[in-house]
């Protein structure tokens, strides 16, 4: 049975108790309208926890001026029966009151330099600033042994990884591997803003993903790959902002660098703006 949180105190008090008795206590933050992604990171803070705590917060903070705040969908009673089905044992649902107490406008805020100025940082100002403003807050709210973020939203999960470390949580920050719809589109809430015609054309990110990462094997130059990326997903009525080949912290490697690489696409279909990336 799930426990529903809507109170900083009773949060607290329940987080001591399962620490009181030795328990380890993992954290899974989500914006809520919640799919099997999203579970499976839940699944995935059981097995590295014993008690779990999930939150569902639509942050104002992380969305820029053109972005979906208003539009972004609210499932609550969906979100709340699937948690439970997943093992979840605490939602914590606060408010923007609770979250911001003196306001957005005067919200003390938390900016990662480096990592989050490039790629979706460069595209979407200020995105990874509120990301880490409302991550930080509710670290310090659920007080965790082990939060859960998901490797759909690599760079995400790369600049908490710096603010925790920078900052000093004693948190430990696990990813979770993308899980994916049948024709290999990466699960995310906005995809139900595609139609069903552009759910089949959202298909080609991933095959463009897998055609960098055969490129680059077979020796290909980066900037050729990238070109050619870029060509393949406008061809199929995508307005690209990236699709480039990266290091894993981000570097531009040499052609013919040896090591671990992540090809990383980001792309519009019509009205919605679609992330995925591959590891090789």
């Amino acid at each position: 049975m799930i426990e529903t949180i809507t109170g900083l105190d009773v949060l607290r008090e329940r987080v001591r108790g399962w620490k009181r008795a030795g328990l380890r206590v993992g954290f899974v933050p989500t914006m809520g309208n919640l799919h099997a992604g999203h579970y499976s990171l839940v699944k995935l803070a059981r097995e590295q926890a014993d008690r779990v705590v999930s939150s569902v917060f639509v942050n104002p903070t992380q969305f820029g001026p053109n972005e979906d705040f208003t539009r972004y969908p609210r499932t609550p009673d969906a979100d709340t029966a699937g948690l439970a089905a997943a093992g979840c044992d605490a939602l914590w649902l606060p408010d923007v009151e609770s979250m911001y107490p003196f306001g957005v406008e005067l919200a003390a805020k938390v900016h990662v330099p480096g990592v989050s100025a490039v790629l979706e940082g460069a595209f979407r100002a200020g995105h990874f600033d509120g990301v880490c403003t409302v991550v930080s807050r509710l670290f310090n709210q659920v007080l965790p042994d082990v939060a859960v973020f998901g490797n759909k939203d690599y760079q995400q999960l790369a600049v908490i990884r710096q603010m925790v470390a920078d900052l000093q949580f004693p948190i430990e920050i696990v990813g979770g591997e993308i899980v994916r719809e049948a024709n290999g589109l990466a699960m995310s809430s906005r995809n139900q803003y595609l139609s069903d015609e552009e759910r089949a054309t959202a298909a080609v990110i991933h095959r463009t993903l897998r055609a960098m990462r055969d490129a680059i094997r077979a020796g290909t130059p980066r900037a050729r790959v990238e070109a050619d990326a870029d060509a393949a997903l406008r061809d199929a009525g995508f307005v690209p902002d990236y699709a480039v080949v990266r290091g894993r912290d981000f570097s531009e490697p040499a052609d013919g660098e040896g090591g671990a690489w992540v090809a990383l696409i980001a792309a519009r279909l019509g009205r919605t703006r679609l992330i995925d990336n591959i590891e090789f």
